[in-house]
């Protein structure tokens, strides 16, 4: 019989499917050797989740990139093997040893006051299992195209691991419409509900997956599956249309023009992608490009030149680097810091290392002599850093100059993901503005994305938010400084009627939601009364 189980939606759509439950890893069995072929196994299968890691990462790019590449970091930390290996000395099991340190090691994290340690908990069970599952030399995990993937929470790479091309969905006891998994589904079209409580464990046979009102109904009568299956065909449907239009400019009805540009964080992003489809590249991380090339401004350059070229005149936005946080680079961010999200990140760390900096400004001023360069400075709080980072920028074009390189200075502007910021922003000297609006939403909310307990509160709809986010745009438009916005909001169909009437007339998404972004502001008409205060 039929039966609907309540959720919260984190990703929109419908799919139906078959449940494919994951559960935890159980303690499989093996015969453990000495201590020396316990500690050799332990070794090899790090070794080994290492190189698969690094594979996967290979074959993603942007977020997905990113948040692989951030455990890729981690598994490497030999700290976080010590325990593991100390318990072997005494007589462990390779396996016992492992999974009693690396337990400890998340259970920690959850009992941090931190938000940000508890959203890296889920990091550090996906490596631990990753590692177990090499121990017991069990299979990567897969799941049948078209399945819905039901467990208590799913990890980054179980969901890069299945092939959504064929349809799916995911319905998890917890999880979060912020976290790493939700972002992933958005971007992928991937219907998702979180938050269904020990009713997942139940989950079972076919189920229909509502990510836009958040159910999930097990069971579905020939009537429920009807209707979904329409709503199925009408969203594919719609999508084909998107698509089609993917090439005409963004127009709501009652003929507003908004750009909408793209993000990226390498040529692996803009691959297939015809330029004519956006209007310019509003966000480029360097983060993940910089961890192999990070004093290194030939390779730099060469990047950064593609991009401008691919480009073909339109603006190319990118951004300093962005290191710190969720986004650590041995031997470059800080180690140890007790809440590394609002410590020594992006422009803070940036101008601590001002030879290093100084390497991705040249690079930067010699991509520009080919086409319009933005650069975009991270986490700036006060003006000080702004004139601090143009001085530097000056010398290496002074630097460039006297070595007859071929150069121009890019427009200088700044990421608006701090509130201070954001309040002060007409005492504020930038060329342009762009609005983080992750961030920006995260810290005005006072609520981590990644914390399930309290991520329903970054929301970006939340009218303090929104209201600084209009008065960003106000003062663009009446100080003459370009503003975008290039956070997760603007693609989100819900918010993007929102971000319009706040001001915005620019929004940068990731490049395979450009025609779903097109669509979703043709549909609005800002002459008319907005529904729901939106």
């Amino acid at each position: 019989m039929e039966r609907a189980v309540s959720g919260l939606g984190a990703a929109a759509g419908v799919a139906v499917g078959t449940a494919c439950p994951i559960h935890a890893i159980a303690a499989a069995e093996r015969e453990a050797g000495s201590p020396d072929d316990e500690r050799a196994a332990i070794a090899n299968a790090i070794q080994a989740a290492a190189a698969e890691l690094a594979t996967l990462v290979a074959a993603q790019s942007g977020e997905a990139a990113e948040i692989l590449g951030f455990q890729g970091a981690m598994l490497e930390d030999e700290a976080l093997a010590e325990g593991a290996f100390a318990a072997i000395a005494d007589g462990a099991a390779a396996h016992d040893a492992w999974t009693a340190a690396l337990d400890v090691e998340i259970a920690g994290y959850l009992a941090a006051d931190d938000p940000y340690f508890q959203a890296r908990s889920s990091d550090l069970v996906d490596i631990r299992d990753r590692v177990l599952r090499h121990l017991f030399g069990l299979d990567e995990f897969k799941a049948e195209p078209g399945a819905v993937l039901v467990a208590e929470d799913l990890q980054p790479s179980q969901f890069l691991a299945m092939d959504w091309s064929h349809g799916g969905a995911i319905a998890l006891g917890a999880g979060s419409p912020q976290s790493h998994v939700a972002m992933l589904a958005r971007a992928r079209a991937v219907p998702m509900v979180v938050g269904l409580g020990p009713a997942w464990e139940a989950l079972s046979g076919l189920l229909a997956v509502d990510g836009d009102a958040g159910l999930v109904i097990v069971d579905p009568s020939p009537a429920t599956l009807a209707t979904t299956q329409r709503r199925v065909a009408a969203r594919r449907e719609a999508a084909g249309e998107a698509e089609r239009r993917r090439l005409e400019p963004a127009i709501t009805r009652d003929g507003v023009l908004v750009q909408v540009s793209i993000n990226v964080a390498g040529l692996d992003d803009i691959a297939g992608l015809p330029v004519e489809a956006c209007d310019g590249i509003g966000l480029t991380r360097t983060e993940f490009l910089a961890m192999s090339s990070i004093d290194d401004e030939e390779r730099q350059f060469a990047l950064y030149r593609a991009l401008v070229r691919w480009a073909k005149g339109r603006p190319v936005t990118i951004r300093t680097l962005d290191a710190g946080g969720d986004k650590p680079i041995p031997g470059y961010t800080a180690d140890n810091e007790s809440n590394p999200f609002l410590g020594l990140r992006g422009i803070r760390l940036s101008l601590r290392h001002p030879d290093r900096f100084g390497v991705q400004l040249r690079a930067l001023a010699r991509a520009a002599a080919e086409g319009p360069v933005r650069i975009m400075l991270p986490m700036v709080t006060r003006q000080d850093e702004i004139d601090d980072a143009a001085r530097l920028l000056d010398r290496a074009v002074g630097e460039l100059r006297a070595c007859g390189i071929a150069h121009a200075r890019p427009q200088l502007g700044v990421m608006v993901e701090v509130p201070a910021l954001a309040f002060a922003i007409a005492q504020i000297r930038a060329d342009f503005l762009s609005i983080g609006s992750n961030d920006l939403t995260q810290y005005a909310a006072a609520a981590a994305r990644d914390n399930p307990a309290v991520s329903s509160y970054a929301d970006t709809l939340h009218p303090g938010i929104l209201g600084l986010i209009g008065h960003v745009a106000r003062y663009g438009s009446t100080g003459g400084r370009p503003v975008s916005l290039c956070g997760d909001a603007g693609a989100d169909p819900r918010a993007i009627p929102a971000l319009l009437r706040a001001g915005l007339r620019s929004l940068s998404v990731a490049p395979g939601l450009v025609a779903a972004t097109k669509a979703s502001i043709r549909a609005v008409d800002l002459s008319q009364e907005p529904e729901h205060g939106l």
